[in-house]
Order: structure tokens, then C-alpha cells, then sequence
């Protein structure tokens, strides 16, 4: 994180300095700004680049860098009202308008303005990554023979093995197919399993880019309760049968973002109900590596308990390492198969081959397991610590389940709360929240907040952000 301030920093302070030279003139030499500015090498050499990227240098090897000319200045910007006027107009047309709210996505990928502690965040801190083993990874991936090559566009060969060890069951390699982490998979998956204007039945809450990727493709998310046991089967029977629907999409493991589980009495009976619709069942299974240490054995995902061809799998290694490893898999038996790895592969080709090599690298070294065990252990000590400071400093908030697994927990505002009122407080108070009305596909039955303990630092920011949203909390009342 220093190394990135340090090279934005002297990035701006060259950019400030440009107008010394004239155009074509020579900045100083890299060892020259090593010296006045007391940073390494790598940082003189990124600030540079990030320069040229802009079109304020240009680099040549051996001789430095040079103020390049000044731009000419930029046409006036055309008029593109007439899109208005196109975009509705498609709209019109469509049974389900694929007009995308991307608010819930972005909640959790923009970074706040620095100082702000990240509640909000999806991914873990750079702390829990496993940085110096990714490194080694990509580095013995690039030594690799046929590195650059083209791959099967299903996904190499080993990599589909992996995977699909880990499903269980009667699921093989033969049945697995390497996407660009989660959100790749489960496009693909909605896309293949429903038309434009169809039903599809989604746990509510739900996970936002799910419904995001949903309402993409022109389809109409219907809800269907989740407690603390999952997905409720009466009501998943009853939403199949009003709406003719042939796809349920669920998270039966550590469920973004109640955190609740699929019981075991429910998981056959999810199977069943979705048979007898004649419907498949998507299984985001994005929490399994982020288990905690007290969850315990876990229960198998559904595809390994499937042996009609039901369940489609979704998982990947983005959320268990770094938001840039996107690596992940889709798994289905039967025709669907075909379908799923046709659209795969217009969409996308394939994923590039070094990422998957990367990622084969990276799950075989020893550094794997040690890492999934740290991961394991910090997130049991961040979820206890955020939940004991909300439990002491914010006891009007309810805080229903305390997951055994994932990265957040989701709160009850109380009744008559302003969600919205909050978020923009909490902001000024120095604290990044997520909303829960993107969670709801249709209205949510109180005010809801979802606070991730994953993308902080440890548990004194923990502890420094509940002291924040306190502040927020009272500047309300």
C-alpha cells in the first residue's frame, strides 16, 4: 500500500514539474530522481511509466524520458442526446426492459477516499492475500512450456481436475469449465438456462450482481424467503407454480448476505421441488474457502448430492486471493453442458492461459493450504471482534446470525430508520457502508446494512469504524 502511495505521489509531483522542460526536453535520469526523492528504483520507473500512460513522457531505453508535445486541444464533445430517444425505444420493445442498476455491484468495488475506513468492501485486504505466493505462481507459470499458447477453451486439463475434485460426487473434469471468476460463470449460467422475459426465483435477499446480471439479460428476478435455515421449500414449491419458472439461483453456503446456510432436511427437498418443476437449480457456491474456524465440517455442495442433472455449479478462487485472480468454473451434466460451453465461448473464447496456469500453480504449492488456514483464522477473530463492538456500541442495531463463514455480517436498521440518511452520515463520519436495498428485488421488509469485515486492515479498524457509524448514528437522532 506504501509503494502505491509513493509512486502516485511522485507521479504528481513530475506532472507538476513538466513545465521546466520544453517539449522534447529530457527529465532528470531515473538514478538522478532516486536520489533527490529517496524512493527505489521500481518507484521511479512505475511513476514514469504512469506518465507516458498519460501522454506526458514518452520513454526510450537507454536514453530516459522526454517531455512530449502538448496535446491539441480536444474537439468540442458531439451531441448524443439521440440515444435517449434509441435506448427507449429498444426498451419498448422488450417484454423486461434491460435496464442494469449496478449501484449494489459498485458499493463493494469503489474504493473510498483514503482515511475511510471499508465496511463496504467484497474482497479481502491486501493484508489476507496471498501476494508473495501469487507472485511465485505467475512466475512459474510464465517458465511454463507453451505459456502464451492457446488453451482448450473449456479450461486446461488439470485445472478442470482440480475443480472438480473438490465438487465430489459423480462430477469429473469432463463436466467442468474454467470461466473468468464467479460473475463470468453465472452470466453464462442465466444466460444458457432462461430466455429474455423469462421468471427466474432468487433468495431474497440476494447477492446484487446476481440480480444485476439478471435484469442484463432482460429476465424478471422473483423473490423467495431466506431465514436462518436457507431458502424456505414451501415458499420455493409456491413461486415455481405461480410463475412457471425454470431456474432457481441460490447460495446454500454461507448466503450472501444473511450468512445462512441450507439445513440439511431442507437440501433434498430444494432438490425435489426443482425436479418436479422440471427447472435447474444455479449453485453459487463463492463462500466454501472462506469457512471459519468454528463452522465445522461443512455439508457437500448440492451438485455432489445431485444425480439428475439439476444443479448447476458456480464457484471460483477470486474471493479466497485477490479480486484480479478471476478463475473460476461452471459445472453441469447432461445437454446443458453443451449449451453452457457454447455461449461460454462466444462470449469470452476462452481464459487467458497464464491466469489459468497461475492458478494451477498456485492451488498445488504448499503455500495453498497454509494460506486457507490464515484466512480461516483472521476472519473468525474480525467477525467476532465487529460483532462484539456492534453488540457494545450499536445494541439498537440487530445483528440476527453470526455466520459461520464469509466475510460480512447483515444488519436490521431499526424500524422507521433512513438507510439512505445513514450511508451519507456514516461516509462523513469516515466510514464506507453497504445499503441493503440493492440486496431486495422487490421491497425489503425493514432497512437493512451489510458490513464487510474482510477488506479492513484488522480488528482495531474494526473497532475504530463501529466508533464511526456510532457518530453517524447519533448525528441522525
Amino acid at each position: 500500500m506504501q509503494e502505491r502511495s509513493s509512486v502516485a505521489d511522485l507521479a504528481n509531483v513530475l506532472k507538476r514539474e513538466l513545465d521546466r522542460y520544453s517539449p522534447g526536453g529530457k527529465l532528470p535520469s531515473s538514478r538522478a530522481l532516486v536520489e533527490r526523492f529517496r524512493v527505489s528504483p521500481v518507484t521511479v520507473s512505475r511513476a514514469l511509466a504512469q506518465l507516458a500512460a498519460e501522454g506526458l513522457v514518452v520513454t526510450r531505453p537507454g536514453a530516459g524520458a522526454f517531455r512530449t508535445e502538448p496535446r491539441a486541444h480536444a474537439p468540442a464533445p458531439g451531441d448524443t442526446s439521440w440515444q435517449e430517444v434509441a435506448l427507449s425505444a429498444d426498451a419498448a420493445t422488450e417484454l423486461v426492459p434491460r435496464t442494469v442498476d449496478a449501484s449494489g455491484v459498485l458499493a463493494t468495488l469503489a474504493a473510498p477516499p483514503p482515511g475511510v475506513v471499508e465496511f463496504n468492501g467484497g474482497y479481502l485486504h491486501p493484508s489476507l492475500q496471498p501476494e508473495r505466493a501469487m507472485a511465485d505462481a505467475l512466475a512459474r507459470a510464465g517458465r511454463r512450456p507453451g505459456a502464451w499458447s492457446r488453451p482448450p477453451a473449456d479450461g486446461l486439463p488439470e485445472l478442470r481436475e482440480w475443480f472438480a475434485r473438490g465438487l465430489g460426487g459423480s462430477i469429473g473434469a469432463a463436466d467442468v469449465l474454467i470461466t473468468a471468476g464467479g460473475q463470468s460463470a453465472l452470466t453464462t449460467a442465466l444466460r444458457a438456462l432462461a430466455p429474455p422475459g423469462a421468471p427466474v426465483l432468487v433468495e431474497s435477499p440476494t447477492y446484487p450482481g446476481m440480480l444485476a446480471i439478471a435484469r442484463a439479460a432482460g429476465l424478471r428476478p422473483v423473490p423467495v424467503p431466506v431465514d436462518a435455515q436457507g431458502v424456505r421449500p414451501d415458499l420455493l414449491a409456491a413461486a415455481f407454480r405461480a410463475t412457471g419458472a425454470r431456474l432457481f439461483i441460490c447460495q446454500p453456503l454461507f448466503q450472501n448476505p444473511t450468512g445462512a446456510v441450507l439445513s440439511a432436511e431442507r437440501r433434498p427437498e430444494v432438490l425435489r421441488i426443482a425436479r418436479e418443476a422440471g427447472a435447474f437449480v444455479v449453485e453459487d457456491d463463492f463462500a466454501r474457502r472462506m469457512a471459519h474456524d468454528d463452522a465445522g465440517p461443512l455439508p457437500s455442495p448440492l451438485a455432489a448430492d445431485d444425480h439428475d442433472g439439476v444443479v448447476v455449479h458456480v464457484s471460483s478462487l477470486t474471493k479466497v486471493t485477490s479480486a484480479s485472480l478471476r478463475v473460476g468454473m461452471l459445472a453441469a451434466r447432461g445437454p446443458v453442458s453443451e449449451r453452457l460451453r457454447a455461449i461460454h465461448v462466444v462470449d469470452t473464447f476462452f481464459v487467458p492461459r497464464p491466469l489459468q496456469e497461475a492458478a494451477l500453480e498456485l492451488v498445488g504449492a504448499p503455500a495453498w493450504s497454509r494460506h486457507l488456514r490464515t484466512v480461516s483464522t483472521e476472519l473468525t477473530a474480525r467477525r467476532e471482534a465487529m460483532a462484539v463492538a456492534l453488540r457494545a456500541g450499536l445494541p439498537e442495531l440487530s445483528l440476527p446470525h453470526i455466520p459461520a463463514g464469509g466475510y460480512h455480517l447483515w444488519l436490521r436498521l431499526p424500524d422507521g430508520a433512513d438507510e439512505s440518511a445513514l450511508l451519507s452520515a456514516a461516509l462523513r463520519a469516515g466510514v464506507a457502508l453497504a445499503p441493503g436495498r440493492p440486496y431486495f428485488c422487490a421491497e425489503p421488509p425493514a432497512g437493512y446494512l451489510r458490513l464487510s469485515f474482510a477488506g479492513v486492515a484488522g480488528t482495531s479498524e474494526i473497532a475504530e469504524g463501529v466508533r464511526r457509524l456510532r457518530t453517524a448514528c447519533d448525528e441522525l437522532t
